[in-house]
């Protein structure tokens, strides 16, 4: 009698089994083939989403941040340039190079100003872009980091450019300096100034 029991409870518990897994089986619909015509905004959804998990994608076409970087051989890195191992970091990265224009130049002034340094760099063939963020800053945008310090050499040659920064690193453009030699005179006659009054008093 127990044994008949057990093999009931066996049957019962296998019959249950069996019909779990037939309405989870009822639950699937099957795929109904749609006309093209007749496929809505999520179709469309759907149909991108198995595109992508199908294509195999190159290495180029990923967006910058998915991209592994390229390896950096430190045998050719000289230990007493650090700027040549960020030049190797930097490579096939984008970047973004801030200047500074001298003087109180109106947006449109550092409009014209820099449009002529991007266009000596585009002659130089520097894949450049431009942004003016105020009324005397803009940010040159290069696809290649790696070209960003000799695209800060150019600038802080030229005549207007007041400060160059790349990767958090301020370089004093040629007006600059200038300028740091007109303050130098100014404190020393306001120095002279100071002592002279002193002394007369």
């Amino acid at each position: 009698m127990a044994s008949d029991l057990k093999l009931r409870c066996v049957v019962l518990l296998l019959y249950t089994c069996l019909l779990c897994i037939l309405a989870t089986d009822s639950k699937v619909k099957p795929k109904v083939k749609k006309d093209i015509r007749d496929y809505n905004d999520a179709d469309m959804a759907r149909l991108l989403e198995q595109w992508e998990e199908d294509d195999d994608i190159e290495e180029g076409d990923l967006p910058e941040h998915k991209r592994s970087s390229p390896p950096i051989d430190f045998s050719k890195v000289d230990p007493s340039k650090p700027e040549d191992l960020l030049k190797m970091s930097k490579k096939g990265r984008t970047l973004m190079v801030f200047a500074s224009v001298s003087g109180d130049p109106t947006e449109k002034e550092t409009e014209e100003i820099t449009g002529l340094w991007q266009g000596s760099l585009f002659n130089a063939n520097f894949d450049v872009q431009r942004f003016v963020v105020g009324s005397n800053r803009v940010i040159f945008m290069l696809r290649d980091g790696s070209l960003a310090w000799e695209v800060k050499d150019y600038l802080v040659a030229q005549e207007r450019c007041m400060d160059v920064t790349v990767e958090g690193q301020v370089f004093p453009g040629k007006a600059a300096k200038k300028d740091d030699g007109k303050h130098k005179q100014q404190n020393e006659v306001n120095t002279k100034k100071n002592n002279h009054n002193e002394t007369n008093t």
